[in-house]
């Protein structure tokens, strides 16, 4: 059990719809993170952006990006996650991909796909909350339209960070700053959020913002909007267990399973 975690953000812009240019694009960029990772997070979708031409551009588990990410976290020595298109029993996915070093794949399918762009009619839900158990740390990871749902987020399993990859777009960032900063603080974990920068083919904006807050709800993080940027931040476990037995906040809260 490690009492730090050392997490690399990217907010970064995306190539639409071509998987190949992105994961290079990905690997330039992580070869210049010289600090010693844990967690590296890369936006929703990250191969392709928010498509809904599944069939067009829909990979399975033994694709070449499942096999990049391998790649990259054997290399870095540091776990990778990000979202991207995935086939399987002739159903499309949004399923968010957590890769270790060793290897080994834990993922998370989307429970609240966008109804607002069609993604429901495109893509199944997921049914399963995920908790990866990671050097001792309990991550919770989400995506995206997940962030408007705080019964889904619920920290009724004691984890220490919640983790959304998006692809959220301007005109509505107020709610993704509102929203992230209340689930670090109704949940007393840190919330780390990542977004993606540029515009995609059908010309909606997004504008970063990408962030984490600590139990308290303060973000830690000075990244710059609208701009390509890596972020390396330390989580720290001394600083959740201090607040947490301080102010206790977690033992009144409602237990429940969905």
């Amino acid at each position: 059990m490690e009492d730090k975690l050392k997490v690399a953000i990217i907010q970064s812009n995306l190539v639409w719809e071509n998987p190949k240019q992105n994961r290079e694009n990905f690997s330039e960029k992580i070869e210049t993170i010289h600090d010693i990772i844990d967690v590296i997070v890369l936006p929703e979708m990250f191969a392709t952006g928010f498509t809904m031409n599944a069939s067009g551009v829909a990979e399975n588990m033994d694709g070449k990006t499942v096999e990049w990410m391998q790649k990259i976290a054997s290399e870095t020595n540091a776990a990778i996650i990000g979202s991207l298109i995935i086939s399987e029993d002739n159903k499309y996915y949004n399923r968010l991909l957590f890769v270790e070093p060793s290897g080994t794949i834990t993922y998370y399918d989307k429970r609240h796909t966008f109804t607002l762009a069609g993604e429901n009619k495109v893509y199944a839900s997921g049914t399963k909350k995920l908790i990866i158990d990671y050097k001792g740390w309990k991550i919770c990871p989400l995506i995206c339209y997940d962030l408007r749902f705080p019964v889904w987020a619920r920290n009724t399993e004691n984890y220490d960070a919640l983790i959304y990859v998006a692809n959220w777009p301007k005109p509505r960032i107020l709610a993704w700053d509102t929203l992230l900063k209340a689930r670090a603080i109704e949940n007393m974990s840190y919330c780390i959020g990542v977004n993606r920068v540029g515009e995609d083919k059908d010309y909606n904006e997004y504008c970063g913002h990408s962030a984490v807050y600590d139990v308290l709800g303060n973000n830690i993080t000075p990244i710059k909007p609208n701009k390509e940027h890596i972020e390396v931040v330390t989580l720290e476990r001394s600083h959740i267990n201090f607040y947490r037995n301080k102010l206790r906040f977690l033992d009144d809260r409602d237990m429940f399973t969905v």
